[in-house]
């Protein structure tokens, strides 16, 4: 069985896959998951031996973890499509998982680049997450009453069926990230810690492409505000909202996290993503006001 397995979702990723790639060319599987390309992407995947799959695309916490449930080997690195491991990650990592690490999994650092500056303040390093991780991970049963304990002697009347009630106790299983449309995570309660070195995000090498990927992200997370009821129903929260706290998430960023410190690069930055916030929030009211008659 592969120690390694990689595995990355794309979608017209020709710009930037074939450098992730070759961080990673060591591992001893590597597997995309493809969601219909056009361009050169499924290409440059194979000239690097990767395993593709074509998988229609159900979003990103669905198609990631349909990615970590194709994977064969003992630990998994998930990456998007444009990381790369820095030369001192590869080799750390290779040292770790050839130690039997005592954690179950690792949260990798991340240095986000915009514009092809590496932001260092305001709140953008060391951004860690959690990337790699035993495939097979015992899970609690699970549970479907609430525990019996002085103050709550009585169990809760149990759901209706269907009801699972036989089962494994440990069931191996590879962690998931959950389920949401954008900015999506994997919950993670095991033993862990956090490699060294870091993960090279080159996340905006322009403005459009900053500026397109924040207005597909403000929709998205715009109809997870809608699904929590945070729709800014009346004036006072929306001018906060829309306003208020987009400004006072700047001035905190920018001043207090010292953001200014990253030129001309940090200010456009946290501008926009202070634009990002209230663009997320004028989405979520758009979506749910009453038309004027």
């Amino acid at each position: 069985m592969p120690l390694l397995s990689v595995a990355i979702v794309t979608f017209n990723e020709e710009e930037n896959l074939a450098r992730t790639l070759s961080s990673v060319a060591w591992a001893d599987q590597i597997l995309i998951v493809d969601s219909g390309s056009t361009d050169r992407t499924v290409e440059i995947a194979r000239s690097f031996n990767a395993t593709v799959l074509e998988h229609p695309w159900p979003g990103f916490a669905a198609q990631k973890n349909f990615a970590l449930s194709q994977c064969t080997g003992d630990w998994i690195l998930s990456l998007d499509a444009d990381e790369e491991l820095s030369p001192e990650l590869q080799q750390q990592i290779r040292q770790t998982l050839s130690a039997k690490p005592t954690a179950d999994a690792f949260y990798l650092k991340r240095r986000n680049l915009f514009l092809g500056r590496w932001i260092k303040h305001g709140g953008f390093y060391p951004d860690p997450k959690l990337r790699l991780f035993r495939r097979n991970l015992p899970v609690p049963p699970p549970v479907g009453y609430p525990p019996r304990t002085r103050t709550n002697p009585q169990h809760r009347p149990p759901p209706p069926p269907p009801k699972v009630r036989l089962f494994r106790r440990n069931l191996p299983v590879p962690p998931q990230f959950e389920s949401r449309p954008v900015h999506e995570t994997i919950p993670f309660h095991g033993p862990t810690a956090t490699l060294d070195f870091d993960i090279l995000h080159h996340a905006y090498p322009t403005l459009s492409s900053y500026i397109e990927h924040m207005d597909r992200y403000s929709s998205l997370g715009a109809q997870i505000l809608v699904d929590k009821g945070r729709t800014s129903a009346n004036l006072f929260t929306f001018f906060a909202r829309i306003v208020f706290f987009p400004l006072l998430g700047f001035i905190w960023n920018y001043l207090f996290r010292l953001g200014f410190l990253d030129g001309r690069e940090g200010l456009l930055l946290h501008l926009y993503h202070a634009c990002y916030a209230s663009w997320k929030y004028a989405k979520a009211w758009e979506l749910t006001r009453k038309p004027h008659a």
